[in-house]
């Protein structure tokens, strides 16, 4: 009776744990994105701000200005040309990323003719050396703002590593050699403009969870 009585038990609990384990397999992912401004105010064009650049490789903002371009305009938007706002931004005194970000968007909207403005800000950028391994990182934040209302219609953000450890056989000073010898490689190969690449395809492009959604120019707009 006794054993009866605990196999009994197990087995529901084997039953509940299963329950349970359906359940958690089951349930919806939940969106870290609230759709609902940008699904009402569905922007046409994309004016891409200067970004901001926390990392001490001066070549982040150019690198993540350069690339931002493509996935977006896949993704079914047009997009201010980036030279173009450069230069106007430096045609009226604006040199600064941080400086070009605190203008008002309805003035952007005025100046640049452009639905909507994208604000990135660069966390990490460039090669580092690490104890057996050189890395190339980039990491960034992005959101997009109606210049029409000053609403935020998506934010994101992205991290994109490049890991140049290889199976060398050579122990630890090998390693070791391997690793500086990576990152001057990394260097000049300018690696980091390519990860800077990578990782803004992925932030900016659509179709994806919590990504920006398919603009007016693409054929699957509406269907995210």
């Amino acid at each position: 009776m006794n054993f009866s009585f605990v196999r009994t038990g197990r087995l529901a609990a084997l039953a509940s744990m299963s329950l349970l384990l359906v359940a958690c397999a089951t349930a919806p992912r939940e969106h870290q994105v609230d759709y609902t401004a940008f699904r009402e105010n569905r922007p046409r064009s994309i004016l891409v701000m200067p970004p901001i650049n926390l990392s001490p490789d001066e070549k982040a903002s150019t690198s993540f200005l350069a690339t931002s371009t493509f996935p977006l305009a896949e993704a079914g938007y047009y997009v201010i040309p980036v030279t173009l706002s450069e230069e106007t931004f430096k045609q009226n005194g604006v040199t600064v990323a941080e400086e070009a970000q605190n203008i008002p968007p309805g003035r952007l909207r005025e100046i640049f003719g452009a639905d909507s403005a994208l604000y990135i800000t660069v966390d990490r950028f460039g090669t580092s050396y690490r104890l057996l391994d050189s890395v190339v990182e980039a990491s960034a934040t992005a959101k997009l703002i109606d210049t029409r209302d000053g609403r935020e219609l998506w934010h994101g953000s992205v991290r994109h590593v490049l890991s140049s450890n290889s199976n060398n056989s050579g122990g630890l000073i090998g390693a070791l050699v391997s690793a500086v010898v990576n990152q001057i490689a990394n260097t000049l190969s300018d690696k980091s403009h390519q990860v800077a690449g990578a990782a803004n395809y992925y932030l900016l492009s659509a179709g994806h969870w919590d990504s920006i959604l398919y603009g007016p120019y693409n054929p699957k707009v509406g269907t995210d």
